[in-house]
Parts: C-alpha cells; structure tokens; sequence
C-alpha cells in the first residue's frame, strides 16, 4: 500500500513530522512517496507518483491540502489533512489537538468519516490578440474568482445560470465557489457559509457598485456564465483556488459548473465542520463549551 506526503516545506514542524511518519509507516509494510518540491528540505529518491496511492496526508495548512486536492485530481484518492499551518480549517486534526500517529492509525483503520466535496470546473474562454478564441480549463476545491486587473479601476459582467440573465454589474468582480469555498474567497466578499454537504454552487458579487446585488446559491446541475461586457472593456484576472490563469488574450467569459469528481477529505464526522466554524469564525475555543 503506498502512502503520498504532501508537506509544505517551509514549515520544519511539518516536514519533521513528515519524517516520523515515514518512518512509523514504513515499518508498518508501507511505502511512503513525498510531492516534489523545490525547497525540498529532504531528499527525493525517486520521481513522485500519486498514481496507486491508498491514501494522500497532507501536512501544512489548507493552502497544501488543497494543492494535494489539485495532485489527487478526479482519482478520488481520501486525503488525511494535519494542520501545521495558520487556519487549518479543512484539515482534520493539528498536533496540538491529537496524536498524530493515532489519526493516521484511524485513518488507514478506515475509522475516520469520509466527507465527499464537489469541485469547481471553469472553461476560461479568452480572445487571442490574433482574433481567435483560447478555451483554458481548470478544476478547483474552492472557488473560481474574476477580478479586476492591476490597470482596471472596476469591472463591468452579465451573469447568467443555466441560460437565464440574472444581472449586468459593475465592481471589482465576482466569486462562483463551491460548499468547501464559501468559507473562503466567498466568505470575505460576503457570502455565507454553506454546509460541505451542499452539492450546488455560490456566487457572490465582489464589491458590487449597487446595493441591490446579493449572493446566491444554484442547484449542482446549474451552469454559471460570467460575460465581460463589450460595453466597458476591462481588464481581468482570474484565479481557480488561488492560481491565476496566465493568458496573452482577453477575458471573454468564464463558464462554471459543477466538476465531474469529487474530493475525499478524512475527518471525525460532520460535527469536525461545525466545531471548524466555531472555532475559526466565533472564536469559540474548547474550553469554552
């Protein structure tokens, strides 16, 4: 059974911990893999290869369980997240909470809950400087952001679900993220949090130039189509969780759905989400229940 490490290396506590894990798993018959990384602060043996691998640990915040999201991509292989980082919010447990060698040992048990998150599908539809058209597809856990550009003092969309127009707006841009997302990206601009559970999407105007302009929610088999209007051409960026989608064109529209396979995270059971929401966005700490 091989095992796949994702640490972030900048962190020593993860990368030590990483270490003891491997060692711990290794005497138990597994093989261990480590994600490349060119900071790498231990040597890599081998090329990495997530493929076959029974179970990914990731050991950082939520920023490197979700590049083990991007790693695992439609395999749907359990991820096991250890926080060692600033949030932790997706992870399923931080050494100051647990032993982590008694979650691993859970893990592989098959003893932790197995939370099934949808995923984010964005065709980036983008005018070439020759005229013609680039389609750049991306997939994400969290969310897909428009954004106005470095030169761009707002930007200026239509929004449409499933082929109905909802609204024309203008401001620094829009958020479409999924259940996991909306304590992100979504959560800052103003929308609300959304039970992991939920299948659907959240779209939510970033700093809309009207007070009429909400967030809403879709069902899982809604489209979302955001169309930079001709109009008031601006510049956008566009991001899927976090990784900007670099292009020599200009941003046509964005179309977002629901993407085809979902993301296995590891926890102790769907109260780990709502003592995460307490704990990270009420400051309720153990002791205080």
């Amino acid at each position: 059974m091989k095992i796949f490490l994702v640490a972030n290396y900048s962190k020593d506590e993860a990368v030590q911990s990483g270490l003891t894990l491997e060692l711990w798993l290794t005497r138990q018959g597994y093989e261990v893999v480590w994600a490349a990384d060119k900071n790498s602060k231990i040597a890599v043996d081998h090329t990495p290869d997530i493929d076959g691998s029974e179970l990914v640990i990731s050991l950082g915040g939520d920023g490197t369980l979700l590049r083990a999201a991007h790693l695992v991509g439609a395999r749907e292989i359990p991820i096991l997240g250890l926080s060692y980082g600033h949030l932790g919010f997706l992870t399923a447990a931080s050494p100051q909470d647990r032993d982590i060698l008694g979650v691993v040992s859970d893990a592989l048990a098959g003893e932790m809950h197995v939370s099934r998150r949808a995923t984010i599908a964005c065709d980036v539809h983008v005018v070439t400087p020759d005229g013609d058209e680039e389609v750049i597809s991306a997939t994400g856990l969290n969310d897909m952001a428009l954004a106005r550009g470095p030169l761009s003092d707002m930007v200026e969309f239509d929004i449409s679900v499933s082929g109905h127009h909802i609204d024309r707006l203008r401001g620094d841009g829009v958020v479409v993220s999924t259940a996991t997302g909306s304590t992100g990206y979504a959560l800052s601009a103003g929308g609300p949090i959304v039970s992991p559970d939920f299948d659907g999407m959240v779209c939510v105007p970033i700093a809309p130039h009207t007070i009429q302009a909400r967030a809403f929610l879709t069902s899982p088999s809604d489209v979302i189509e955001v169309t930079m209007s001709r109009d008031r051409p601006s510049q956008s960026a566009i991001a899927v969780d976090g990784q900007y989608i670099l292009s020599e064109g200009a941003v046509d529209r964005v179309v977002s759905r629901r993407g085809d396979a979902d993301i296995l995270l590891l926890d102790y059971g769907p109260e780990s989400f709502y003592n995460s929401v307490s704990r990270v966005f009420y400051g309720v700490r153990r002791h205080d229940r």
